[in-house]
């Protein structure tokens, strides 16, 4: 087990000359981004009536800003808060017209940049290069994740069977580890992924967290051999992989795939958009250059397909879908694109309650739980839905920490806290679905 030892810590100046070269040169750091957030701020706004709404919506068009939360334009309402990532440029044009308007609204980051540098000091860049000393306290590229998936597989085949559901857009593979003991009676599943939107790293992180603690308490935690012993688990660390890979190299916070549309220069659709259950209805958008773009037909994606395919194939064996995003701090279950209510309501809602109970146990971080749709906004075309539609009995999305002071840029130190209290919950959901529940 000494691939899941926790690490030594060192200092830069501990590190062989070679090893520093190799971190000046890790992908998607500031050196990469070259500075292109310089001078960016993150501010939030909440609308007091729906004519500040709608004079939100139109600058927000004319600045062309990158909306944080929520995930469209079409949700800026009265009464909702709304966080927005706005360039060096168009700040001062925007913070103008907030004094003018007299619409309250409050700096959550000054300058995008320095965040960015500081959330990836030398300290936390410690030597990621090893894998047998494994950080699950920093955040990885997708190489150094799949080449740990890799390893595992080779190192832990006893409780771990690495596999690919297919090809992304960009022709990578798309692995998935299954996870759980080899019995020969008949097993229920759980699938998990992390990483549909690209800028959502504490999703991927808490995936790897996932796996090292399943391997770590397999024998010590009674809870845990109970889940391996009665379930599998199907683990996507990364769902999204070029738009991941995309997000370290280029544009931090880049959200969808990265498959090109023939008509207009952007690219990527909106992989919780793409699903084939009221597909591009409420909450999606049909234009291209959208963060919430739902793709020019369902499963268009072929992260989307590979996914949607290896749930139709063995739906019979899944318990339980659980997808992991950020940021906001809840546990969302369907339905996404109604308000209605679920056949197995109370079931669903008694799990959510009590994973949401033993989360706040941990460090006293509250989450809201509830149906997506009144809980979070209406939004159709989504994983979860459509894995409920599907015949899944218990799905859930996540959003994991924080509720906007650091948004997509949830500094490496909180990746332990978030993932140990996230943890109890995901344990929570497995044992209540172990029960009698339908």
């Amino acid at each position: 087990m000494k691939f899941l030892r926790e690490p030594r810590s060192r200092t830069a100046a501990a590190l062989p000359l070679c090893l520093l070269f190799l971190k000046i040169l890790q992908p998607g750091h500031s050196h990469l981004y070259s500075n292109r957030y310089a001078g960016d701020k993150v501010i939030r706004l909440i609308p007091t009536t729906e004519e500040e709404a709608y004079a939100l919506k139109k600058i927000y068009h004319q600045l062309k800003v990158d909306l944080w939360q929520p995930s469209s334009i079409s949700y800026v309402s009265e009464g909702a808060v709304t966080d927005v990532h706005i360039p060096q440029n168009g700040s001062q044009a925007l913070l103008a017209f907030l004094q003018e308007a007299n619409i309250q609204h409050k700096i959550l980051i000054e300058d995008l940049q320095k965040v960015l540098e500081k959330g990836s000091s030398w300290q936390t860049q410690r030597n990621r290069r090893s894998l047998s000393e494994y950080n699950y306290e920093v955040y990885h590229s997708l190489e150094e994740i799949q080449n740990w998936m890799h390893h595992l597989n080779i190192t832990h085949s006893g409780l771990i069977h690495m596999f690919s559901i297919g090809k992304s857009y960009e022709g990578r593979p798309l692995f998935v580890l299954k996870l759980g003991r080899r019995s020969r009676a008949y097993k229920r599943a759980v699938w998990m992924d992390c990483g549909i939107h690209a800028r959502e790293w504490i999703g991927p992180a808490f995936c790897q967290w996932f796996v090292k603690e399943a391997l770590l308490t397999y024998r010590s935690d009674p809870t845990m051999r109970k889940m391996l012993n009665h379930l599998y688990f199907y683990v996507m660390p990364v769902f999204n992989v070029d738009g991941y890979h995309f997000s370290w190299t280029n544009d931090r916070f880049w959200r969808k795939t990265r498959s090109r549309n023939s008509r207009f220069r952007c690219r990527g659709v909106d992989a919780n958009r793409n699903w084939k259950v009221k597909w591009c209805n409420e909450g999606a958008s049909m234009h291209p250059c959208d963060d919430t773009y739902c793709g020019p037909f369902p499963e268009s994606e072929p992260e989307v397909k590979a996914v949607a395919n290896f749930l139709r194939k063995h739906r019979k064996h899944f318990r339980a879908y659980l997808s992991f995003h950020a940021y906001a701090q809840m546990l969302l279950y369907p339905y996404s694109y109604k308000y209605a209510t679920i056949p197995n309501f109370s079931c669903v809602e008694s799990a959510a309650h009590k994973a949401v109970n033993a989360l706040w146990s941990v460090y006293g971080v509250r989450y809201r739980y509830g149906p997506a749709s009144s809980t979070l906004y209406v939004s159709s075309g989504s994983s979860m839905d459509w894995a409920y539609k599907n015949g899944i009995p218990y799905t859930f999305a996540f959003e994991l920490r924080d509720t906007g002071h650091f948004g997509f840029l949830l500094p490496e130190m909180l990746i332990k806290p978030t993932c140990t209290e996230t943890m109890l919950a995901v344990k929570n959901i497995t044992m209540h679905l172990l029960k009698k529940c339908p």
